[in-house]
């Protein structure tokens, strides 16, 4: 047998790691420190600490990327020094964000992919309030060459994020939302008559709407405003909120007209931190031509020694972000987009046709057009529980299952959401599956039994 020496064994000294200074206080939580701690217990009290946050992957409300390749976690650990808005000390980082824009442009049919102008933002909201504030600077300028006034401007929508919530009332814009018309979850094209005029300063179509996934009517849209203008003289650009659909519908539904080939589309937002791949934030922002980006909102900084034109909302950004954009779409190029895609919509249709089965359930959308996304409510009332009652099971699995009710005039009916993004394979799905029978068998029991089980440990 081996023998051991007393001073071979471990000695417990005071540079172990719960043993270090800090380790028996708690982090601050109003005030700095007065002194150091060393950089390896701070690192683990505060990684100890964020074990307690959900597991991304698991989080199914979210449509944010939450798997990236081992090159893009390296690209953005070399990157963290980069800061995007100092063009000329990192000229090949903007030459980047200029070819990531053009790829976008011609991507999404644009006239011309030289003559297009875009730029990269933190996120689709960014660049939604980019695209915003373009509309309506283009519509005042309209109205003072024509002597009209200009302090009633308007955004016309239907279900949108939030974000067009925070740019209406961020930039005294009236945000008119159509209601939803039964047995809809998109706004229709005939409603549109009724909430445009003079002062509209544009219709926002989205490309994947946030509650349901399905993709707004953008050519029916339209026609409607052509339409329109005939009879009224009102000439309405159209914005597409693209922010998930925008890297979805060139590669699933690539005869589907919703971009710049349909001539009243004069701007075009997207999330590339969404179904673009890319790690968080990083969102695009293109317009068809340089024609419908006024002048006046780009600024000419003279940045540490070079001029430097700027249409953002926020000044210093890390580089790691785009260029991790830049390689997805080097690395995938349109057929892996086309593969990555299509087995996230595989995976929706067949997750959407199990929930089916499971009877309760009648699905809204099941991913087999618009995006990889599966809606479902309650087929009829149950009694005691709600799918408020089935999220709170689930949430014991730790999946992260939303419930909420559809937007105005159909917030009656409550459902529940899941995404199916790059890295939800048919096995999660399955195991998804697998603990959403066992919380509807035990919500059943407990509904017909009337008995509540006591927690504990059970061998």
């Amino acid at each position: 047998m081996p023998l051991h020496r007393v001073d071979q064994a471990r000695q417990y000294a005071p540079d172990d790691l719960y043993a270090l200074p800090g380790a028996f206080e708690p982090l601050p939580r109003y005030r700095i420190p007065e002194g150091t701690m060393p950089a390896r217990a701070a690192y683990q009290l505060i990684r100890d600490e964020l074990l307690l946050d959900g597991n991304s992957r698991q989080n199914l409300a979210t449509f944010c990327t939450t798997w990236s390749e081992p090159e893009v976690r390296e690209l953005m650990s070399e990157t963290l020094d980069k800061n995007l808005v100092d063009k000329d000390e990192y000229p090949q980082t903007a030459e980047i964000e200029s070819r990531c824009v053009h790829v976008l442009a011609d991507l999404w049919h644009a006239p011309d992919g030289a003559s297009a102008v875009g730029c990269s933002t933190t996120g689709s909201s960014e660049a939604a309030m980019l695209a915003g504030l373009a509309m309506q600077r283009r519509w005042r300028a309209k109205r003072r060459a024509a002597g009209q006034p200009v302090e009633r401007p308007n955004l016309v929508c239907g279900p949108v994020q939030v974000c067009w919530e925070k740019f209406g009332r961020y930039f005294d814009v009236e945000l008119r939302q159509i209601p939803l018309l039964p047995n809809n979850l998109t706004m229709r094209p005939e409603q549109l008559a009724e909430y445009c005029d003079e002062n509209t300063i544009g219709v926002v179509c989205t490309l994947g709407v946030t509650f349901n996934g399905e993709y707004e009517p953008v050519a029916e849209v339209s026609r409607a405003l052509d339409e329109l203008e005939q009879r009224t003289g009102f000439d309405i650009p159209v914005h597409v909120d693209a922010a998930s659909g925008g890297f979805v519908a060139p590669f699933l539904e690539p005869g589907l007209e919703w971009d710049f080939r349909l001539a009243r589309v004069k701007s075009i937002n997207a999330s590339g931190h969404k179904f673009g791949l890319s790690p968080l934030g990083v969102g695009w922002v293109v317009w068809r031509d340089a024609e419908y980006l006024p002048e006046e909102l780009v600024f000419h900084v003279d940045y540490l020694g070079g001029d430097m034109p700027t249409f953002a909302l926020n000044f210093s950004r890390p580089g790691g972000e785009v260029i991790a954009q830049y390689y997805n779409l080097v690395r995938l190029g349109r057929e892996g987009y086309t593969s990555v895609q299509s087995a996230c919509a595989r995976v929706a249709t067949q997750l959407a046709d199990a929930v089916a089965e499971l009877g309760p359930f009648s699905v809204l959308h099941d991913g087999r057009s618009g995006l990889p996304v599966v809606c479902w409510t309650l087929a009829r009332p149950h009694g005691d529980w709600t799918l408020y009652d089935l999220s709170e099971r689930l949430r014991l699995r730790g999946w992260q299952v939303p419930t909420y009710p559809l937007p105005a005039d159909r917030q009656d009916v409550v459902v529940q959401r899941v995404v199916v993004r790059h890295g939800v394979s048919r096995d999660l799905a399955e195991l998804l599956l697998g603990d959403l029978k066992a919380a509807l068998a035990d919500i059943q029991r407990r509904h017909l039994s009337g008995a509540e089980e006591q927690p504990g440990f059970h061998h």
